[in-house]
């Protein structure tokens, strides 16, 4: 089996990073292979397995990713630095077993009649305006919806449903459900302008598209990493045709995974 090892470059992680390359050196069914891997193994917390995700999204539906944590408890991984031996002996017991999450697919296209830009998130993607307010109309399945007017907007994932999407009060989705999720960051609701004020979850037959309604430069980003700051005309949303796949050798319950995050150990009251 093919295996590439994606780590950030902090002591601790450098640590596992190289015992697992020793460890992958030394089997007889396992090779390092950065280019052409079957499973790529995430060293560091869930940013580092965005990155690595990113990298490797020209393939992603040809890998499969692990992610082993080396600080406080990570949303997306399931190993622990001390585990990499128990690791191992599962990708040397490999027979192919997967957990598949929905993607974000991205469309930009651009004031100025530029190439439009595509983008793949794996949380989430937010567009705000550089300064000021933000005025634009949200159009669902080419009907609009509603003339949006606050800070700005995040669509995510059912995985990224846990990440910026929580903080901005969106709902949490279970990642076996195909549908993303649009939630208002900081709307304005008045007298004179109104929006749903909560946030909505888009079925697999529709999508979301977003017009700005005046000039100002946006920030466009995708799990956190700007892509844009140009005069938007429009951003199409919608779930990916494209999957992500998780190797599923001890892969977490999801909602045990939202209990571990965010609330910790709970009482039974026995």
């Amino acid at each position: 089996m093919r295996i590439a090892i994606y780590s950030n470059l902090n002591a601790a992680s450098n640590r596992v990073a190289t015992s697992l390359r020793e460890k992958i050196e030394q089997s007889d069914t396992l090779t390092i292979d950065g280019l052409n891997p079957e499973i790529v193994i995430s060293v560091g917390g869930d940013g580092t397995l965005l990155s690595a995700f990113h990298h490797y999204q020209d393939i992603i539906e040809k890998v499969r990713l692990v992610g082993i944590h080396t600080g406080h408890l990570g949303f997306y991984t399931d190993w622990r630095d001390y585990e990499v031996q128990e690791l191992i002996d599962s990708l040397e017991n490999d027979d192919g077993q997967s957990v598949v999450y929905p993607l974000l697919d991205i469309k930009v296209n651009y004031a100025d009649h530029s190439p439009s830009d595509f983008g793949l998130a794996l949380n989430e993607s937010t567009l705000k305006q550089i300064s000021g307010l933000m005025v634009a109309d949200v159009f669902i399945k080419e009907q609009l919806f509603e003339s949006f007017r606050g800070d700005g907007l995040c669509i995510s994932t059912p995985s990224g449903s846990t990440a910026y999407n929580k903080s901005v009060g969106g709902a949490i989705i279970n990642p076996t459900l195909s549908a993303i999720q649009m939630a208002e960051i900081s709307s304005i609701n008045n007298r004179v302008f109104r929006t749903l004020g909560s946030p909505l979850i888009i079925s697999p037959d529709e999508w979301i598209k977003i017009i700005p309604n005046t000039n100002a430069r946006t920030i466009l980003t995708c799990d956190h990493q700007v892509i844009s700051t140009k005069v938007i005309s429009s951003v199409e949303y919608r779930i990916s045709k494209r999957k992500v796949k998780f190797a599923q050798y001890r892969h977490t319950q999801f909602w045990k995974r939202v209990t571990n995050s965010f609330i910790g150990e709970v009482d039974s009251g026995d």
